[in-house]
């Protein structure tokens, strides 16, 4: 990997050695001068800025277990073959070049056959992904950075205006900002409608200017983007489709398939919105009015105890969430489970936690974004003690 102090004044660098001190306590996947920089870069070199931008995301990664995401979740079968999105190469720069087909997407079957929270942790997974490649591949990674090419050809209205798509864009573009800073080198969309860049210009006031400026939106001038892809990646790193030389080895195909799928419609077999979760048998139950949320508590006697829980919902999604409760000389709440909104009407929930702290644990379902329609909870919650 490229040194890239060698690019920073005195002061930068003084900046930096300051920041990896402060950081010294942390764990860290990454300790090299480039990850370190790109929490300075993302907070224009304030150091207490940095710490506490850091400190944020690595709670965040403890908290939706991201630093094993790799090992221990395994994507949904209907999302690894029907969403668009692969690694082709590299560019001019030495950042992994990844493609995704956004049109030919049949997103609202992919939604009706999973949840918001899986296609969300697809996304952390393949940053994830991407990440550990770059560490393994310093000679071949000049930088931490990605290239992305997003092709909006035959992009519809009736898909990017599905709801549930909105929200996972949102809130993967509220992930992306707080916890992979410095992340993207440049996105190339091209073939974008005009109903995309309205959309675009919605999104423009919750991102970064940094990010905005590395984002180049084309039309349907194929001439004009090829142009653009090629100053920036070389010939044999972009599928033929897109302006290069590279075809599937095997069927000469210039969209490369081998690299990167290409979307397609969801078969309905996949479906799971045709079949609503039931209650099993031995389910307890709770009315949650609209506005209003409820509490259980488990006591907790040892730590690595197992928390597990399973529920379903009738009447919509619910917000989940679990903590614990600290007493000393002031309750302290410590965040477990972060809140999120569950679609436990469409598919039974299901997990478990290993407890690092004895005492009282609190599981929360929460209402309060409903503001007409009650919601019935069926759920099953138990403590298993550690195994000694």
């Amino acid at each position: 990997m490229a040194d890239n102090t060698k690019q920073l004044t005195d002061e930068q660098k003084t900046i930096l050695n300051e920041f990896r001190e402060k950081v010294s306590d942390c764990q860290l996947v990454d300790s090299s001068d480039a990850f370190l920089l790109k929490w300075l870069i993302a907070r224009n070199y304030k150091v207490d800025l940095a710490d506490k931008m850091l400190r944020q995301s690595l709670e965040w990664r403890r908290l939706n277990r991201v630093n094993d995401i790799l090992e221990t979740w395994t994507p949904p079968e209907v999302i690894e073959k029907y969403y668009s999105i692969g690694q082709c190469g590299y560019d001019k720069f030495g950042c992994p070049l990844w493609i995704s087909a956004q049109g030919p997407i049949d997103i609202r079957g992919i939604m009706q056959s999973s949840t918001k929270k899986d296609l969300t942790r697809f996304m952390i997974y393949i940053m994830e992904k991407n990440a550990l490649n770059m560490r393994q591949n310093p000679e071949r990674c000049a930088t931490q950075n990605i290239c992305v090419v997003a092709d909006m050809e035959n992009l519809s209205m009736w898909q990017m205006a599905y709801r549930p798509v909105n929200d996972v864009r949102n809130e993967m573009l509220r992930i992306y900002e707080a916890n992979y800073p410095e992340n993207l080198r440049r996105i190339f969309i091209i073939n974008a409608p005009k109903l995309f860049i309205v959309i675009y210009n919605m999104m423009r006031p919750f991102m970064h200017q940094v990010t905005i400026d590395k984002i180049c939106v084309y039309g349907f001038d194929k001439e004009e983007w090829k142009a653009a892809l090629l100053k920036d990646i070389d010939a044999d790193q972009l599928p033929a489709h897109y302006g290069g030389t590279m075809t599937d080895p095997e069927t000469g195909d210039p969209k490369c398939p081998h690299q990167f799928n290409m979307g397609g419609p969801v078969p309905r077999s996949y479906y799971v919105s045709n079949s609503k979760p039931v209650p099993k048998e031995g389910m307890l139950n709770l009315e949650i009015g609209s506005g209003s949320k409820k509490q259980l508590e488990f006591d907790v006697a040892s730590i690595s105890s197992v928390l597990r829980w399973e529920f379903m919902t009738e009447g919509g999604d619910i917000e989940f969430r679990i903590y614990h409760v600290t007493i000393s000389e002031k309750e302290e709440i410590i965040e477990v489970v972060p809140v999120s909104r569950i679609e436990s009407h469409l598919v039974m929930e299901e997990g478990e936690i290993i407890c690092d702290y004895t005492g009282k644990y609190v599981v929360e379902f929460e209402n309060g974004f409903s503001f007409f329609r009650s919601k019935k909870v069926h759920y099953h919650i138990k403590v298993n003690p550690a195994i000694c």
